[in-house]
C-alpha cells in the first residue's frame, strides 16, 4: 500500500530526512521518501494509519495536510 500526501516546511535535505525518519518509525512503514521540491511525503507498507502518520510529522515540527 503506498500514500502520500502534502508536508508545508520541508526546505533542506536535513528537513527531509528529518520526515522520513519520523514516519519510519511507525508501525507498518516499509518505506518513506520526503521531497521538499514538490512538499510531499510518500510511504509504503501495510495497514498504514494516515493519521498516525501525519501526528508524525506533526511532531517533527513540520505541518501536514489535514
Amino acid at each position: 500500500m503506498n500514500t502520500s500526501f502534502k508536508v508545508d516546511g520541508m526546505m533542506c535535505p536535513k528537513c527531509e530526512a528529518r520526515v522520513k525518519k519520523a514516519l519510519e518509525a511507525i508501525s507498518g512503514v516499509e518505506s518513506a521518501i520526503a521531497d521538499r521540491t514538490t512538499g510531499t511525503a510518500t510511504v509504503t507498507g501495510e495497514n498504514l494509519d494516515l493519521v498516525a502518520l501525519k501526528a508524525a510529522v506533526k511532531e517533527a515540527g513540520y505541518q501536514p495536510e489535514e
